[in-house]
């Protein structure tokens, strides 16, 4: 196994995030809990690795009693209540020389992971896997659904919202490489232009393959291999035919291969520090669906922790 000379222990924390205040489906805050039933603890310490679960099965009571839309975001109050608490003990593992593995839930929760990551390790670099772009402001947002905003937050696009101003722009444009993207809003669009952020599309997975994306994504925000990395995998960014129990699934997405080689490769470089595993949801398609979408969760993160296939 590549062990990440940047964590000197092999221990992992799993965080769980059953949370699903991002986005109107139900069902997504059964996603963690899934995941550690299918084995994934077990899995993981049959690669050697010291492992701990917090459930963080609590966070529902963080829901406020009232939580009107504000500046067109839906549910801010609970969405910042969740992720800032979670932000927190995020942070405490990864200062802890812990690997973070944080489970969700939906991908408003990178709200929390980038804030507790970055907080510990400040000059990482973030590799975001995903159909989408999730890069909206609360001006731009069409849905009001927070799991479409959090990276406008994280780099200082949206610093007005005043359920949000714990959220500091710990990311800059440079340091952010988005792989697998299809679906985005004409504002994103123009956001990744405009910031020069490195975007590679599955018009790019196509052109170039799997692997030069990966090395040219790697190339652009960790030029000299020697950053920490936080790997954020919606696993939307693969296509429905590989995951089909999610939220917001969108057609001519990664293969199963191409979705397990970025971690794969990632996991490689021996400077992965944090993954999230996000938008998972049980409670979408059959049990078949469900069982097949759980198992590539699970999968991978077990490359994210140096499976390897030989």
């Amino acid at each position: 196994m590549t062990r990440t000379p940047l964590i000197k222990s092999n221990q992992v924390s799993i965080i769980g995030v059953p949370f699903n205040g991002g986005q109107p489906q139900k069902g997504v805050e059964k996603g963690p809990l899934r995941l550690v039933e299918s084995g994934l603890a077990e899995q993981l310490k049959e690669l050697g690795l010291e492992v701990e679960y917090e459930s963080n099965a609590h966070i529902s009571e963080l829901r406020p009693a009232s939580d009107p839309d504000v500046m067109n975001l839906k549910q801010p109050k609970f969405v910042s209540a969740v992720t800032q608490n979670v932000a927190q003990q995020i942070h405490e593992r990864a200062k802890q020389g812990k690997f973070v593995l944080t489970l969700g839930g939906d991908h408003s929760v990178a709200l929390a992971t980038v804030s507790g990551v970055f907080g510990a390790y400040p000059d990482a670099c973030l590799i975001w896997v995903d159909a989408h772009a999730d890069i909206n402001t609360p001006e731009a947002t069409e849905s009001g659904n927070i799991h479409g905003c959090p990276l406008s937050f994280l780099m200082g696009l949206s610093t007005d919202h005043p359920d949000f101003q714990w959220v500091k722009p710990v990311l800059k444009a440079n340091k952010l490489a988005y792989i697998g993207l299809r679906d985005l809003d004409n504002f994103e669009k123009k956001t990744i232009k405009s910031l020069g952020i490195k975007a590679f599309t599955m018009h790019h997975v196509d052109k170039w393959g799997i692997g030069k994306v990966v090395d040219m994504a790697l190339d652009h925000v960790n030029p000299n291999r020697n950053l920490p990395i936080h790997l954020s995998f919606d696993v939307d960014a693969l296509d429905p035919s590989v995951a089909p129990s999610t939220g917001t699934p969108v057609r001519g997405g990664l293969t199963f291969r191409e979705g397990h080689y970025i971690c794969e490769a990632v996991a490689e470089t021996g400077l992965l520090v944090a993954a999230d595993i996000m938008e998972v949801n049980p409670a979408l398609e059959d049990e078949e669906a469900v069982f097949q979408t759980v198992q590539v969760g699970c999968s991978l993160a077990r490359c994210c922790l140096g499976e390897t296939l030989l």
